[in-house]
């Protein structure tokens, strides 16, 4: 984590609206997150408790082909039980040397795609209701089938290449249900190198 995230929690910390929390332990673990259970005081001074998933950071990779096309994935998702189109992410792992280094090794793990090289497009707190998950999305460019896939026991994944055009259209029809994919396709489209709106 950054100083300035640091310093962001810290003054979050004061705000006047910041929860205590007087003790805290995991409930449950389990590959990929644990479940931490929190005693906390509210700001009106009642004492209640909260449970929350605790992750590990991770990374989305919007991958590009020297073409323009992208690279996505379909998987099988036991929670809703269907195979779901997505882009390669997964958890930042220890032997990480940063979050760039952490996208390039997840596309070449899902997809066996290396890219030429990987840009920051923006982090997100998906479900920051009932967790802690910060996702770091990345777009990687010149992407080509040139590594090894090396699929975790518990991947059923497939690779494909479509068209940006193939899949805002999926987007429009409610065809891409991702919540990943379909928020790094519209911040890409919005605020990419590409993108004819500026904020």
């Amino acid at each position: 984590m950054s100083d300035d995230a640091d310093s962001e929690d810290a003054d979050d910390a004061r705000d006047a609206l910041a929860w205590e929390t007087t003790d805290s332990d995991v409930a449950y673990d389990c590959p990929g997150f644990d479940v931490v259970h929190e005693d906390v005081v509210l700001p009106d001074g009642t004492e209640s408790d909260f449970d929350y998933l605790d992750e590990a950071p991770s990374v989305v990779v919007l991958p590009l082909t020297p073409q323009g096309d992208v690279v996505v994935i379909e998987e099988w998702r036991q929670a809703v039980k269907r195979v779901n189109r997505g882009l390669p992410a997964g958890g930042v792992e220890d032997a990480d040397a940063d979050l760039a280094d952490a996208a390039h090794r997840e596309l070449t793990e899902e997809t066996g795609y290396e890219a030429e090289r990987v840009e920051k497009l923006a982090s997100f707190e998906p479900t920051n209701g009932v967790a802690n998950a910060r996702h770091h999305y990345f777009v990687a460019y010149g992407c080509t089938p040139s590594g090894e896939q090396e699929l975790d026991f518990n991947e059923s994944i497939r690779v494909e290449e479509t068209t940006r055009d193939a899949l805002r259209g999926a987007l429009r029809r409610d065809d891409l249900r991702d919540g990943r994919a379909a928020l790094a396709l519209l911040y890409y489209e919005t605020f990419g190198p590409e993108a004819e709106f500026r904020a």
